[in-house]
């Protein structure tokens, strides 16, 4: 067991990790304690909700780093908001590596149990990106920023099914040029 969390705040990514792993269902509360390093008594006092607290905690958590990081800079036209958005991807995906957990749910048995956060997620995304998109001029923006995230997420899965990050840098260098970088 590794040495345990000390906080709420402590255990999230340790817990996104867990999640990332075993996706929700595999996600038992053996693994998540082993995850945390902290008991059950220790995890329901931080979550009282149990393991649906416990992934609601960390979609909220992807979804707080993903609003800071990219989308207010897209929002905001931020010089280079969208390229930094593709550096900002690449880095978070550990170059396709690393799951979207927010896509992962959206697949599972689990999508209806957190489809706010989800709809959330993606919605903001794309939002983010159209109107990123619309302020440099590019037509269609709506239906670029669309492309864009699924080629992000359906890039995710390739490079994970093919244990290939060059699959990602690939595809991120497609949806670049979609985006009129």
């Amino acid at each position: 067991m590794r040495k345990a969390a000390t906080s709420r705040e402590g255990t999230i990514p340790l817990l996104a990790e867990a999640f990332r792993d075993h996706g929700y269902e595999g996600a038992s509360m053996a693994v998540l304690e082993s995850a945390t390093g902290l008991g059950r008594g220790s995890l329901y006092n931080f979550f009282p909700g149990g393991k649906e607290a416990m992934a609601e905690a960390v979609l909220d958590d992807v979804d707080r780093w993903f609003h800071e990081r990219i989308f207010a800079p897209l929002r905001d036209g931020t010089s280079g908001g969208v390229e930094s958005m593709f550096d900002e991807v690449d880095s978070y995906f550990h170059s396709g590596q690393r799951v979207c957990l927010q896509g992962m749910f959206a697949i599972g048995r689990e999508r209806d149990r957190f489809a706010v956060a989800i709809r959330r997620y993606f919605g903001q995304w794309i939002e983010s990106l159209t109107a990123a998109l619309q302020e440099s001029g590019l037509s269609d923006s709506r239906d670029r920023a669309v492309r864009v995230v699924a080629a992000v997420q359906g890039g995710l899965v390739i490079a994970r099914a093919l244990d290939s990050p060059d699959v990602f840098t690939l595809v991120l260098a497609g949806a670049r040029r979609d985006a009129g970088c």
